[in-house]
C-alpha cells in the first residue's frame, strides 16, 4: 500500500488578471480551486493512473473540510488528522504576464496531533510505501520527516522523501528508496549552481552515496537525472509540451515513477513513467490523467 504525508495541505486558488494593479480594483478572468500540498498531488495522481493508495495529514477548520470532500470526489482515500486550532491554509496564485503567489500559514499543530498520526502509521508494514512530501509547518522541527523514518525505521517501509535543505539531508539517514531534488534544489545543498545534466550528475552521485537508493533529479524543460539504485545514471529529456501550469509537475513525476517502479520494477522505466507523468500535469490545468499519460509514452524517445 501506497500513503502519503501532507503536513500543511491547502486549498489552492488560481486566478488569472488581464492586467493586475496594484492599488487598484482588479476583476479576475478565469479562477480555479484547488485541493494543493505535494502528497495531495501525488495521491490524486496515483489515483488517476489507478494506483490505490492514502492520504495522509493534517487539516483544520472550513478550508480543511473542503480539502477532504474535494479528495473524496476525486477517489482518493484520506485519514487525515483535524486540529482544533486555525485552518488549513489557502494559497493564492495570480497570474497576471507573470505568476505571483501569497501562501498561508497552516493550522497549529499541537504535539498532541503528532503523536495521532504516529498511531496511524503503526499500521504501515514492510513493503508499503510513505511518501514524505513538501515542507512543513513552523511549528513542526526540521527533523519531522527523518523522526518519522526513525519511528518506523524496524519495519522496512520504502520511503519516498520529497523535501528541501534540512529536511531531506536528515533523511539520508534512513537510506530512502528515493529522493527527488530538483537540480536547484540539489546544487543549494552543496553550494553550486547546477544547470545541465552533465553538471548534476556527480552530485546525484554524491547523493546516493550519502544514503538514497535512488535519486531523481528533476530538471523542468530540461529532462531529469535518475542516479539509480543498480548504479546506472539514467538521462532522459522532458517530452516536448506547450506548458499550461507547472504547479504540481514535479509531484507528477514522483508519482509516475513510483507507479512505473511497482508495475516494472525497472528504474529506467520508472524515469520514463515520471516524465511523461510530469509532462502532462504541465501541459493540463489539472493534473496528469491516466489517458493522457499513456498518449505521451507512446510517442516518447527521450531516454538516454
Amino acid at each position: 500500500m501506497i500513503y502519503t504525508l501532507t503536513a500543511n495541505p491547502s486549498l489552492d486558488y488560481i486566478v488569472d488578471v488581464a492586467d493586475f494593479k496594484i492599488g487598484s480594483v482588479n476583476r479576475t478572468t478565469n479562477e480555479t480551486i484547488f485541493p494543493g500540498g505535494k502528497g495531495i498531488n501525488v495521491s490524486i495522481v496515483l489515483q488517476n493512473l489507478g494506483i490505490k493508495n492514502k492520504a495522509l495529514g493534517f487539516t483544520a477548520g472550513f478550508t480543511g473540510t473542503e480539502i477532504e470532500a474535494m479528495l473524496e470526489k476525486k477517489g482518493v482515500a484520506t485519514d487525515f488528522i483535524r486540529v482544533q486550532k486555525g485552518i488549513s491554509r489557502i494559497n493564492v496564485k495570480l497570474r497576471s504576464g507573470k505568476e505571483s503567489e501569497i501562501n498561508g500559514i497552516g493550522p497549529a499543530i499541537q504535539k498532541s496531533d503528532v503523536d495521532e498520526l504516529l498511531k496511524k502509521l503503526d499500521v504501515l508494514q514492510a513493503d508499503d510505501t510513505l511518501v514524505l512530501a513538501g515542507s512543513i509547518p513552523s511549528v513542526l522541527p526540521q527533523t519531522f520527516y527523518s523522526d518519522i523514518m526513525a519511528y518506523l525505521a524496524a519495519r522496512n517501509v520504502r520511503f519516498v522523501v520529497d523535501a528541501t535543505r534540512d529536511l531531506l539531508k536528515k533523511s539520508l539517514e534512513y537510506k530512502p528508496f528515493m529522493v527527488k531534488p530538483n537540480n536547484h534544489e540539489l546544487g543549494e545543498i552543496f553550494g553550486v549552481e547546477l544547470t545541465t545534466r552533465e553538471q548534476v550528475i556527480p552530485y546525484a552521485l554524491k547523493f546516493k552515496e550519502m544514503g538514497a537508493q535512488n535519486v531523481l533529479v528533476s530538471m523542468a524543460a530540461k529532462g531529469a537525472v535518475l542516479a539509480a539504485a543498480d548504479g546506472t545514471v539514467y538521462q532522459g529529456d522532458a517530452p516536448e509540451c506547450v506548458l499550461v501550469n507547472s504547479v504540481g509537475a514535479g509531484d507528477s513525476m514522483v508519482a509516475g515513477f513510483i507507479a512505473g517502479y511497482e508495475q516494472t520494477g525497472s528504474y529506467k522505466e520508472a524515469l520514463k513513467m515520471g516524465l511523461c507523468t510530469g509532462t502532462a500535469s504541465a501541459a493540463s490545468e489539472e493534473l496528469a490523467t491516466k489517458e493522457a499519460v499513456e498518449k505521451i509514452k507512446q510517442e516518447y524517445t527521450g531516454l538516454l
